[in-house]
């Protein structure tokens, strides 16, 4: 079987891993195409380099843009690509534009389409991920939820059970494959740290960063909260500049984007994450460390019903007494079932096993959808 593995910017790339890992133990043919929609090395070469991902066999350099160029631009470099290559099966993960585009054109040259991290909904169509992942979930012939929640999802909306397949969570399969490695990174003594004594936090969604009335906002709860919990924050390319134009309380350090290995140190010895990132909640998750995610919908709500994440909004008030609260009473680790280290296995079982575009049924043959 010839697979072709899809991965496009950095939240994609530790899910692609395993994936393509456990595809090629099966024996299929593994071929891993970049668009490039990140291409900043801090952004990209470190994750490839820590991650021991090999090199893509084909990159398509489509670069930044709006989100229609950016998603013209990878439509067009992946077509031909697909009619070359001539795959059995592509494999899309996640919910970024390269996401939906690699899916569209698929969808219309007949291979079979996986879907991994199928059925998330935050229920928020603002949010351009949200469009991705209900557009590439429609078009898709295997719907790979990583939980129970999002099968049902996806059943709510129509779907047929043979598409739908709880796998687990491929984002957890390369965290353990790498938490030993992580662990004797030496992140914290290069930034004066001990373990449990600071607050971890990420800002990049750009609800949270691209209004400066909400960043500003947000950096005042921050800033009231480093009086009690001196907090680090890897400034994301996308969110620097606005940083630094509005300034930053004291107590909040700025260092420069980590690459995975360094990250998954820094959140494993974190007293508490505060986070706008969907993957962060879930690697806090099966690491036991309280998240506290400034946004007011998450389409993971497994991470609030079964693991360390508490939903705080972006109201500066609430989100500092949430997070006095998680200090005060940290919530008892838990983790979902299939977070085991073992999704890439199942997904890959159902690939291999699924038959061909001639032997299975279609996205087309739906009936919920008319």
């Amino acid at each position: 079987m010839r697979v072709i593995c899809v991965a496009g910017a950095r939240p994609n790339y530790m899910k692609i891993k395993p994936v393509m890992d456990a595809l090629e133990r099966g024996g299929a043919e593994v071929v891993l195409v970049h668009t490039g929609q990140h291409y900043d090395p801090s952004m990209n070469d470190v994750f490839f380099q820590d991650l021991g991902i090999r090199p893509p066999d084909r990159f398509l350099g489509v670069g930044s843009g709006t989100h229609a160029e950016q998603t013209g631009r990878v439509m067009t470099a992946f077509e031909p690509l697909l009619d070359e290559v001539a795959p059995d099966v592509v494999v899309v993960v996640g919910d970024i534009n390269s996401t939906l585009a690699c899916a569209l054109v698929t969808a219309k040259a007949g291979p079979l389409l996986a879907h991994v991290e199928a059925g998330l909904r935050s229920r928020d169509w603002t949010m351009p991920e949200e469009v991705n992942r209900v557009a590439t979930d429609r078009v898709s012939d295997y719907l790979l939820a990583p939980s129970p929640d999002a099968a049902d999802n996806l059943r709510a909306e129509g779907y047929r059970d043979d598409q739908i397949h709880v796998v687990g969570n491929v984002m957890i399969d390369t965290l353990f494959a790498n938490l030993d490695r992580a662990r004797e990174s030496d992140v914290l003594s290069r930034y004066g740290l001990s373990r449990g004594e600071y607050g971890l936090v990420t800002l990049h969604r750009p609800a949270n960063v691209d209004d400066p009335v909400v960043l500003t906002g947000l950096l005042k709860a921050l800033g009231e909260i480093a009086g009690r919990c001196p907090l680090l924050l890897p400034v994301h390319p996308r969110a620097a500049g606005r940083l630094a134009d509005i300034g930053v309380p004291g107590g909040i350090r700025l260092v420069p984007p980590a690459g995975y290995l360094d990250f998954i140190a820094l959140q494993d010895a974190a007293r508490v994450v505060l986070t706008d990132s969907g993957g962060v909640q879930e690697e806090t998750t099966a690491l036991g460390v309280p998240c506290v995610t400034l946004r007011d919908n998450t389409e993971r709500p497994i991470t609030v019903e079964q693991g360390t994440n508490v939903l705080a909004g972006r109201d500066p008030a609430r989100i500092v007494s949430t997070v006095t609260r998680m200090l005060d009473g940290p919530p008892a680790p838990r983790r979902p079932e299939l977070w085991d280290g073992h999704a890439s296995d199942r997904i890959a079982t159902v690939l291999l096993e699924g038959g061909t575009a001639d032997s299975r049924p279609r996205p087309t043959d739906q009936t919920a959808f008319g």
